[in-house]
């Protein structure tokens, strides 16, 4: 499938004193495991190296990982790292502001998996192919050194971004990597529930809410549905309760696409894409700015919501005729 033999982590970690390390904005599983994964390899193997971890605040389920009271969830002040390593992240632009930490270090490093990556390190491990970046992680680390701490967050990020192994970036050797992750001990069964099925009582109304609100179009090859700002005040919520929406949505019958917006600012939204098997989300993100996978990808847009859905509907008909 794609040959990772050419890559090893220890490679860049020759003379080197000081790490910085981050994941892109608004970090999900595959972005926490990936990066608190590589963090606890190394303080347990190269702790003569000062390492760094930044990551916007991340959701209370993913804390029972090692290490996450470590991280720094603010750039903080200038710091001029000997290598910055970037997990899960495609563009500069997915950094926010821990940018700043990236483009002062001496020599910087991409471990990813987005087709649409655009190569912005100086090295740049990529395979797009892979269910995750923590797949791609786990075969560039020596596997004889993972621990349960680290198959714990290994595995979490596969999960998450195998959608529990039913997407279609999932292969043999995906699973094969989460079968010896899962002979370290972890509790992978707790790991699935817990941090990807389980919703809180206002998660499941705003899901109900989204659900019954959303609106198919294009013969019912596509569905949308949208939460508004007032919504994330009336019910108390955040980005981070809206996870598993446009997912649920996917799952119509007869549907190819789904989207869903949440507003993020006045006639501004953030959009998810999903699809099934033809079209080629990423493509579409990509060209309004943003990026991810073939059948999972994201961006932000301004206009009315009615300005947001027909431009996108413009570049799935070109796409599905």
């Amino acid at each position: 499938m794609y040959d990772y033999n050419n890559y090893n982590i220890e490679e860049y970690l020759d003379g080197v004193k000081t790490i910085g390390m981050c994941g892109h904005v608004r970090p999900d599983g595959d972005c926490i495991g990936s990066c608190i994964g590589l963090y606890t390899y190394l303080k347990r193997y190269y702790n003569q190296i000062d390492v760094d971890l930044y990551l916007e605040p991340i959701p209370d389920r993913f804390k029972f990982l090692k290490y996450t009271d470590e991280i720094k969830n603010e750039a903080g002040k200038e710091k001029v790292y000997d290598l910055f390593i970037v997990l899960d992240a495609s563009d500069k632009k997915r950094l926010g502001d821990f940018q700043l930490h990236f483009e002062n270090a001496k020599k910087t490093l991409c471990i990813d998996h987005h087709i649409s990556n655009t190569s912005f390190a100086d090295d740049n491990i990529v395979f797009p192919k892979a269910s995750s970046a923590c797949e791609v992680l786990y075969t560039i680390i020596d596997e004889k050194k993972i621990d349960y701490d680290i198959a714990c967050s290994l595995y979490l990020g596969i999960v998450h971004d195998s959608g529990v192994f039913k997407y279609s970036n999932t292969s043999a050797l995906t699973m094969n990597i989460a079968g010896r992750l899962m002979e370290k001990g972890i509790p992978f069964t707790d790991i699935i529930d817990n941090t990807f099925y389980e919703k809180t009582y206002v998660q499941n109304q705003i899901l109900g809410r989204a659900l019954l609100e959303s609106v198919m179009f294009y013969d019912g090859k596509c569905v949308f549905s949208v939460v508004k700002k007032e919504e994330f005040e009336f019910y108390h919520i955040t980005s981070n309760d809206l996870d598993g929406i446009v997912e649920q949505l996917r799952l119509t019958k007869g549907v190819e696409c789904a989207i869903f917006l949440y507003e993020t600012a006045e006639l501004e939204y953030k959009v998810s894409l999903r699809s099934k098997n033809v079209l080629d989300v990423s493509a579409i993100a990509t060209y309004f700015g943003g990026g991810g996978h073939i059948r999972a990808a994201g961006f932000n847009m301004k206009g009315t919501i009615y300005d947001v859905i027909n431009n996108i509907s413009e570049r799935i008909a070109l796409q599905l005729g």
